[in-house]
């Protein structure tokens, strides 16, 4: 891959996420400043402490898990817009399989870094289309005895299921293993997160992929 892009991508990718960490640092800031206030660094380390066994571990292993799958261009840019899990992994590699191309290429590299960039624009405009179109009746949508209450709880599902069932349809023989690992942690521990679930899979689908491979049962 061509060495001057990389360089540049890096050196871009950086400047953007101390940006965007400076930015969510500041909001808070000035609202501290505003009120003429400051947080207690007792009352900040008990909040921390609630959730970092589970929040910076995951955010660790999201980076791992996800950038050989974004490229270079894609993870820079899918963590400073957010969103990854849900939206930007899925689009990216969907883009990818309907180009036909495999990541950590130059070619999904430059699909996933597109298509990662098209699908930010593209929901910033749609957010604030339907913010404007439905505040007035927005509470009444999302409100829990609301008819669509049940719908907005399986987004997540219904996007992850119409993702996998392609890739479960090709390499059906790889995804009994993850699935049935994952299934077994969830009748344990139900509530564990996709940011948990997910680098789990990976682990888990990687081994038991390469152990099939060995013995010939997939190729």
């Amino acid at each position: 891959m061509n060495s001057d892009y990389m360089n540049k991508t890096h050196r871009y990718g950086k400047i953007w996420m101390i940006c965007t960490l400076l930015l969510f640092l500041s909001i808070p800031a000035l609202i501290c400043y505003h009120l003429g206030v400051s947080p207690k660094l007792e009352m900040i380390g008990k909040g921390l402490a609630t959730v970092a066994l589970v929040f910076y571990p995951t955010a660790v292993l999201e980076v791992l898990t996800y950038s050989p799958l974004l490229g270079t261009g894609g993870t820079y840019l899918g963590f400073v817009t957010g969103n990854i899990t849900n939206l930007k992994l899925p689009v990216a590699l969907s883009s990818m399989e309907s180009a036909k191309v495999k990541p950590n290429t130059e070619e999904g590299e430059v699909i996933s870094t597109i298509s990662i960039a098209v699908s930010s624009i593209v929901t910033t405009v749609i957010i604030a289309v339907c913010v404007l179109a439905f505040f007035p009746v927005l509470h009444n949508i999302t409100d829990p005895d609301s008819p669509f209450a049940p719908a907005f709880q399986q987004v997540t599902p219904a996007l992850f299921g119409a993702l996998c069932a392609s890739y479960l349809a090709k390499h059906w023989k790889i995804s009994i293993l993850p699935i049935a690992v994952l299934t077994i942690i969830l009748l344990f521990n139900g509530t564990l997160g996709t940011g948990v679930l997910i680098p789990i899979g990976v682990v888990v689908s990687l081994i038991g992929a390469h152990l099939m491979f060995k013995k010939g049962i997939v190729k």
